[in-house]
This record gives C-alpha cells, sequence and structure tokens, in this order.
C-alpha cells in the first residue's frame, strides 16, 4: 500500500459545500465557529478564513487561504465537494473489476458505461469456466480464472493487478449499477489526497417479504443518504467492498487476501492510517441483491460480526461497541442503576460536564448554551450507544443478567423497545418504494443484532481476545492544526458502530 498521497493542494476551481448539519455560532468577539463535522467538532475560524467563507454555504478554493480552509473543511467532515468538479477523471481512466464465482453477470454488464478504460472479470473457481467467459468476451472483457476459489478479496487483487488505468472499480456480481453511478465518484477524484470513493448501495427490486422491507431502508450496505468523509468511530466509519472506486495507486498490492470477511474495513482502515482521504457519495447509487431468506440472512449478519475480532486485533482502538467521554460513561452507568439518587448523580455529572465545556468555549458570544447543546448532543449518543450495546453488543451479557435482575428486565426490555422504534423512524424513508411496518421492523432489527452479537462473540472467542468487546474513549485529535484554522474545541460525539 501506498505510504500515503503524495500531494493534498486541491486543485483551482475545487469547489465544496458545508454540511447540512454544520451550525455557524457567533463568537464573542464578532467573529464565528462551525459547529459539526466527523467525529463532532467546533471550528473557530481565523480572521482570513472567516472572510474567504463569509456568510456562503459553499467556497471555492481560488487562493492560499480559500484552498487551505477548503481543505479544513473537507478533511474536518464539514464540508463535501459539489457535484460537478472541475478537471475531474474520465470514464476512460476506469477499469471495472468483477470477481464472481457460478453468477451470471448479463444484468451487471448490461448496466456498464460506454468509454471505459477496461473490463476485467475474475472467474474465482466457477463450474462452468465457458459460459462465463462467452458472456464477458461479448461485453468487450476479459476474463482472469482461478482454477480453485481463493475468495473475493484475492480475485478483486487480481484483477487490480491486471488493470493499467489509474482508477479501479470494484463491482460484486451480485450488484447492478444504476444510471450516472460513475460520473459522482469521479468527481472526488479530482482531489489529489483521496484514495476511494464509494456509492450508496440500495435496493433492488423486488423487496420480499418482512426481510425484504427491512433489508430495504437498514441494510448495513446502505450508509445513508448523506455525504461524508469515511473516518474510523465516526457515523460512516466504513463503505462496503461492493461498490468501490478506487485509486490504483493508493491500493499497492490491495485486499488483504488472509481476510475472509471485514477484508473491506480493514482496507479502509489501512488507508486512512497511510494519510489518504476517503469519501462517501449517495448521489452515485448501486443496487445490491439483497437476501431474504431467513435462514441466509441470519448468518450472514452473524458472519460479518465475526469480522470484529480480527479488525480490533489489527487495527486497535478502530472498531469498538462504543465510544464514551468519561462523564457520559459515568452517566451511562449511573442511569443503568434505575435509582433517584442515581438520576440525580447522572443530572449533576452532566450539569459538571457543561459548565467545564462551557469554560473552554469562552470565546462564543453565549458559551453556556452551546456548551449545554454539545453536552446534550454527546448524552443522546451515549444513550443511544447503551440501548444498542444491550441489544446488540453485549446481549449475552445482559441475558444472563434478565433472569435474576429486575432492573436488567426493565433496561433490556425499555432498550429493546426505545432503539428499535427509533430506529424504524430514523429509516423509515430510506427508500421511497418501501414503507416498512413498525413491528415487523422492530422484529428484523432485533434479529439482525442478536445475529451481529452472536457473531462477534464467537469471533471474539475463537480468536481468545476481548478486543472487539471493549468500549473506549473519544479518539485524540491532530496536533497541528492545517493552515486557516485554529485548534478546534472538541464536542463529545458517539456513534453506533456497524
Amino acid at each position: 500500500m501506498s505510504t500515503g498521497p503524495a500531494a493534498t493542494r486541491l486543485p483551482d476551481g475545487f469547489r465544496v459545500a458545508l454540511d447540512r448539519r454544520v451550525r455557524r455560532l457567533p463568537g464573542a468577539d464578532g467573529g464565528a465557529a462551525l459547529l459539526g463535522g466527523a467525529p463532532p467538532r467546533l471550528v473557530h475560524l481565523r480572521p482570513a478564513a472567516r472572510a474567504a467563507l463569509g456568510a456562503a454555504q459553499t467556497l471555492t478554493a481560488r487562493d492560499p487561504v480559500s484552498t487551505a480552509l477548503a481543505r479544513t473543511l473537507l478533511d474536518a467532515g464539514l464540508a463535501h465537494p459539489t457535484l460537478p468538479q472541475p478537471g475531474a477523471p474520465d470514464v476512460g481512466d476506469v477499469t471495472v473489476v468483477v470477481p464472481v464465482k457460478d453468477r451470471p453477470l448479463g444484468r451487471l454488464l448490461a448496466a456498464l458505461p460506454a468509454g471505459l478504460g477496461g473490463l476485467i472479470v475474475v472467474d474465482d473457481g466457477s463450474a462452468d469456466p465457458e459460459f462465463l467467459a462467452h458472456e464477458v468476451h461479448a461485453a468487450g472483457g476479459e476474463v482472469v480464472r482461478h482454477g480453485r476459489s481463493k475468495g473475493p478479496a484475492a480475485a478483486r487483487n487480481a484483477g487490480l493487478a491486471a488493470a493499467t488505468t489509474p482508477l479501479v472499480a470494484f463491482l460484486d456480481s451480485d450488484v447492478v449499477p444504476l444510471d450516472g453511478w460513475l460520473a459522482p465518484l469521479l468527481a472526488h477524484l479530482g482531489d489529489p489526497a483521496v484514495a476511494l470513493v464509494a456509492p450508496r448501495i440500495v435496493a433492488l427490486p423486488p423487496h420480499r417479504g418482512v426481510l425484504g422491507r427491512y433489508e430495504a431502508v437498514r441494510s448495513s450496505l446502505d450508509l445513508g443518504p448523506d455525504p461524508a468523509l469515511v473516518v474510523p468511530r465516526s457515523r460512516v466509519a466504513y463503505v462496503p467492498s461492493a461498490a468501490l472506486l478506487v485509486r490504483k495507486e493508493a491500493l499497492g498490492a490491495g485486499f488483504d487476501e488472509r481476510m475472509h470477511v471485514a477484508e473491506d474495513v480493514d482496507l479502509v482502515l489501512r488507508l486512512h492510517a497511510a494519510g489518504w482521504r476517503l469519501r462517501y457519495e449517495p448521489s452515485s447509487e448501486v443496487a445490491h441483491e439483497h437476501r431474504s431468506d431467513p435462514s441466509a440472512w441470519w448468518l450472514r449478519k452473524a458472519y460479518y460480526g465475526t469480522g470484529a475480532a480480527p479488525l480490533a486485533l489489527r487495527h486497535p482502538g478502530s472498531v469498538p461497541p462504543m465510544v464514551l467521554s468519561p462523564w457520559s460513561a459515568v452517566v451511562c452507568a449511573l442511569l443503568l442503576l434505575q435509582r433517584r439518587w442515581a438520576y440525580a448523580g447522572a443530572a449533576a455529572v452532566t450539569a459538571v460536564a457543561t459548565e467545564r465545556l462551557s469554560r473552554k468555549l469562552g470565546r462564543l458570544r453565549d458559551p453556556r448554551t452551546s456548551a449545554a447543546r454539545l453536552t446534550g448532543l454527546g448524552l443522546a449518543g451515549a444513550v443511544l450507544q447503551l440501548a444498542s450495546g444491550l441489544t446488540r453488543h453485549f446481549w449475552p451479557v445482559a441475558a444472563l443478567a434478565v433472569p435474576f435482575s429486575a432492573r436488567a428486565r426493565r433496561a433490556v426490555l425499555v432498550a429493546a423497545l426505545a432503539e428499535g422504534v427509533g430506529d424504524w423512524w430514523a429509516h423509515r424513508d430510506r427508500d421511497a418504494a418501501v414503507r416498512p411496518g413498525l413491528l415487523g421492523h422492530v422484529v428484523a432489527h432485533r434479529l439482525d443484532d442478536l445475529a451481529y452479537g452472536s457473531g462477534l462473540w464467537w469471533g471474539a472467542l475463537r480468536a481468545r481476545t476481548a478486543a472487539p468487546l471493549l468500549p473506549t474513549g473519544p479518539a485524540a485529535r491532530r496536533a497541528s492544526p492545517p493552515p486557516g484554522v485554529t485548534r478546534p474545541l472538541v464536542g463529545d460525539g458517539a456513534v453506533r458502530q456497524a
């Protein structure tokens, strides 16, 4: 793998737009700060940067200040590239690589755009290689064949090695790219620091039964309707390998072939550690044929869970089940006690945390209000993680406590119902063609969590490690702020890990 981007300066004319969640907070000195990002943070703009941004929601890299500010906003997750971008690569710079075994490719090949720089299908030990070769050659592609199956990571790497273009698009054999999927991804590669960009994975109709409707709005492959910087322990902490556009020079040898699950998350973590930027672009959509057979669906979810242990061992602290600051961890522990004095203690701890944070926000016009907002967001995230942890990562422990403790029964029941209903509400409109019922969604969501948690514990026991079960605190920030901004003051942020 490459040691990192050789250049990070944005090209002239590169445009970015503030994330819709970003809030401008007035400063005590008439300045301004931006609240948002991934993970959430508070960034105070220096006068030159403040003048470059003004009151606009967009910024164009035109001079040293605006270029440095645009880079800072992108790297903090406070802004995203606008589409299209000047100087983006062309479709002819892309080779599509498809790993496949015993699956027809007609619908995928028919959806590929004209003018590609290449098409390489890696036959990973199919029983009828002649039929597959005929399909691929008819589409103008070439076949690389493995005599025996080596797994999807090795198949992708074989295609990567055979590609001669600077960009490679990996597409799994069970996906269908939708019209216009490639152009938004190419726009991101106009940034020389971006190594990888992923589209949104949506459900391929028809949506069969309760599980089909659930997967249409809640698939672990679908990372939502909002663009994002891909950063470990943030809202979008990984992207699936079902569809990716990558810069070939950044990947080196590519995926780790020793990993048969979570190899895509491992790649993301290695690229991030090397200093490359990674993006998620939901305006590009690729449809995936989700599983709807109950047994196959449950086993696949459990299989995903087994990837947590090898990831936790390879990348310590990057895939924790919970991310809690010290004060929010104390509040969660007090809430679990379910005693009046504990609730009062939780309120007191929250008040102290708010006051301490307000002292760090003295440059804002109303530091206490801003501190209360940040603390509230942190507390909401912590409680959500607690509810999710009880029903997902730590459900075996919770199940052992339920027969012996009324408080455990109440906690699990409230977490299962409240988190399930909240999840349905948050995801009910993800697919315009599907309206999942509340009861079916909650039941499927609980089965989803039970499956993942089972796989996680099995993987941890098999690897003889507790690493994927250990909560952690907020990640340390980089010590040196980029030009144009001061050192950020970081709020308490929390996300649910997939």
